[in-house]
């Protein structure tokens, strides 16, 4: 009877609490709306099992990696986070890689004007950095991952997470994908509200073609001149500009491929398994998480208003005016935020083409908000 006991009490049933039932719930939600709602399936599906298997008590899985009799031992999962994240902090960086094989930068070199755009949307991360700060709950350094999340650009807030905050990764990370996720409800107000009809209407004339030279010249000289100006920030731009010529010169379609299929998949993968597994019940279960939660919702807003807002300014001096609602893709959401304001363009008039115009704040906003971290990062020694 004794040993039936010892093996009872050795077991999860003994050791889970109510707590950890809720969690397993959200990890639950998330599989859930990945598949039936088919939200941002890539991300949120690994990352609800990642939230499952890490509310399972007595695993060992998230253990750290630590030194016992001479040997090296760690949990399954401690592994990925300690050397995927904290330590090294390689998986955010190989998914930019990724996404720079996928990106066209043709719209920006075509239209430059666009760059502003990407930049005033960067206000939302100011915004909600200086709000936490405000709060007196947050250091300096939590305070700008918090304000990363306006961004609305998962691997920065990862990355900035794991190298300044990374008690708050597994949050922060979460946040920043599900405000990704829930783009469709939150834009698309803040859009009709700050624009008039006969703004929506307007049409863009169709963009410039661009050489290819222009396409190899641009990333290089941008990755150079980024890099001097924030050093911090090479992680990052380095690996999206390099996917980027993989793709744009044309000679190596392999690595083109493999960086923009394989290699992402199998970072996305651990990646946001990682991420899940950050979420666990002493994590979440606490005041600070939601006041991340809305301070997260008011950065991503306040980032979709800025960019919406420059454009208006911005036609005060054109001739040929900008559509505001590509203003709105200048969060770094790529590339659903281009997508709606597409969407919204044709709802109020059916002629308008404005998705290849809104890459060209999307994608400046994915480097703005990379410049911005590599700035934390720069500014974290005196945090």
């Amino acid at each position: 009877m004794s040993e039936f006991v010892d093996f009872l009490n050795s077991t999860g049933f003994v050791a889970i609490n109510w707590k950890n039932c809720v969690m397993l719930l959200v990890g639950l939600f998330f599989i859930y709306i990945a598949i039936h709602k088919n939200l941002e399936p890539y991300e949120l599906l690994p990352i609800g099992l990642g939230v499952i298997v890490a509310n399972l008590p007595l695993t060992g899985l998230l253990d750290p990696p630590m030194i016992n009799s001479g040997y090296q031992e760690s949990g399954f999962f401690g592994i990925f986070f300690h050397y995927g994240l904290s330590f090294w902090n390689i998986l955010p960086p190989i998914i930019f890689l990724g996404i720079g094989a996928m990106t066209d930068f043709g719209p920006i070199i075509a239209n430059p004007k666009v760059l502003l755009l990407g930049a005033a949307a960067q206000i939302g991360i100011f915004c909600a950095f200086w709000g936490a700060l405000s709060t007196g709950m947050f250091s300096l350094s939590q305070s700008a991952v918090i304000g990363i999340i306006g961004g609305a650009d998962g691997p920065t807030t990862i990355f900035l997470s794991a190298q300044l905050a990374p008690e708050l990764l597994g949050v922060t990370a979460v946040i920043a994908y599900s405000y990704m996720a829930a783009i469709g409800f939150i834009q698309p107000p803040l859009m009709r509200l700050l624009t008039t009809k006969s703004e929506r209407k307007i049409e863009m004339k169709p963009s410039r073609d661009v050489s290819k030279l222009e396409k190899i010249v641009f990333p290089c000289l941008t990755m150079i001149i980024v890099i001097l100006v924030v050093p911090k920030s090479a992680p990052l731009i380095s690996m999206f500009i390099i996917g980027n010529l993989f793709k744009e010169s044309g000679v190596v379609p392999r690595l083109s491929s493999a960086a923009s299929n394989e290699l992402l998949n199998i970072a996305t993968i651990f990646l946001m398994i990682t991420v899940g597994t950050q979420l666990t019940a002493d994590t979440v279960f606490k005041l600070d998480t939601i006041i991340i939660l809305l301070l997260g919702l008011v950065a991503f807003m306040f980032g979709t208003i800025g960019g919406l807002l420059s454009a208006k300014i911005m036609n005060l001096f054109l001739k040929d005016k900008i559509n505001p609602l590509i203003g709105s893709a200048g969060v770094s959401a790529v590339p659903m935020a281009a997508r709606l304001s597409h969407h919204i363009g044709q709802e109020n008039n059916p002629k308008n083409y404005l998705l290849s115009h809104a890459m060209g704040p999307n994608v400046a906003g994915v480097i703005g908000s990379a410049v911005v971290a590599g700035v934390f990062v720069s500014l974290s020694k005196g945090f």
